[in-house]
């Protein structure tokens, strides 16, 4: 008891110091992108796309399947947490908040979406230019209700989380069924998706927002969906080489879009959220961040499985987690999301303090 006493204590105090030292300076995260930080948005709409059924959700609070592809978290709810404000955001379109709620953090996040319309459409789902519409909308509904002036300070200061371009990729340019390929090459489409890129963040800069974080592409070489189909390794572990260079190249593009940024428009703070390299060290050494798989998933057979596939009745599903990288074929587990939220506090948002 006393244990659990001194606990909560702790717990307290780290929490009111995150609040007075962070969260004063960042009164809400604001999110955009795709699965790897959707936290339920496309629960809402007509695809295919889903995961709010166990045993998604299964470490989350109260193991509530919520549409967020993980086993429990995912990063733009560490990074609200680890600016004092609450430990998850939620979805626009989840019926169950409102704007009180999205005054302190709002997700626009649809899964499978990409900067590319090409991309939401191969699986019916939001595409990039419907989230900004869904944010204007936001925008005039806190003005109603927090007014004018606080509106206009939350919009300015709040950080602004966009994670996207995998599904670009892995989605649509590479799938078979994909037009891109033929309509450019891959230079071509990576600088086709930053220039789309370019154009979403003047959007969100001219209705207000000032802090903004893009998100690079991750090893998606070495996704377990990625290494199933992969018959030719370039380094004996089963990633897809290429796509890992691909990934890299356009982290880089996408880094030099950043500094673009910082001089073009006045008072705007963008940072470039790279976890590239942390993930590929997990994922080839996990026993030095406490993992013991990283070849696989943790959900069915770890190959293929994600959204539908991963369901309550897959019998090979592992019963811990925390054991994984990779929670899915496509999406990492809590503890990974933890990890790279953690990173990204201390080497990237900390200019936001």
């Amino acid at each position: 008891m006393a244990c659990n006493t001194f606990i909560s204590i702790f717990l307290s105090q780290f929490l009111l110091l995150m609040s007075t030292t962070i969260g004063g300076k960042v009164p809400a995260i604001i999110v955009f992108g795709d699965s790897s930080v959707d936290s339920g948005n496309n629960n809402q709409i007509s695809t295919i796309l889903k995961s709010n059924f166990e045993p998604y959700g299964r470490d989350f609070y109260d193991k509530k399947p919520t549409g967020r592809f993980c086993n429990g978290r995912i990063p733009p709810d560490f990074i609200s947490q680890g600016f004092g404000l609450r430990p998850f955001v939620p979805a626009y379109l989840d019926p169950m908040f409102s704007i009180s709620d999205f005054a302190e953090g709002v997700c626009f996040a649809s899964a499978g979406t990409g900067y590319d319309n090409a991309t939401s459409d191969v699986l019916h789902v939001i595409p990039l230019w419907r989230e900004l519409e869904y944010y204007k909308e936001y925008n005039r509904k806190l003005k109603a209700y927090a007014g004018k002036k606080k509106a206009k300070y939350i919009i300015k200061e709040s950080l602004y989380l966009v994670s996207i371009g995998t599904n670009d990729f892995l989605e649509n340019y590479y799938s078979m069924q994909s037009t891109r390929s033929s309509q450019y090459t891959e230079e071509q489409f990576q600088e086709f998706l930053l220039r789309l890129a370019h154009n979403f963040v003047r959007q969100i800069y001219h209705m207000g927002a000032r802090k903004i974080s893009l998100t690079g592409l991750p090893p998606m070489g070495c996704l377990p969906l990625e290494r199933a189909t992969n018959s030719i390794s370039g380094n004996g572990d089963g990633c897809n080489e290429k796509y890992n260079n691909v990934a890299k190249h356009f982290n880089v593009k996408l880094d030099g879009l950043v500094k673009r940024l910082n001089k073009e428009l006045p008072g705007i703070r963008v940072v470039f959220a790279d976890a590239y390299n942390l993930l590929l060290q997990m994922i080839r050494k996990p026993h030095s961040y406490g993992f013991q798989v990283a070849s696989v998933a943790c959900c069915g057979t770890g190959l293929f499985e994600m959204g539908y596939l991963c369901d309550s009745l897959n019998p090979l599903t592992c019963k811990d987690a925390n054991k994984f990288v990779f929670w899915d074929a496509f999406h990492v587990t809590d503890k990974t999301n933890q990890i790279i939220s953690e990173f990204l506090l201390k080497h990237v948002f900390g200019q936001f303090l």
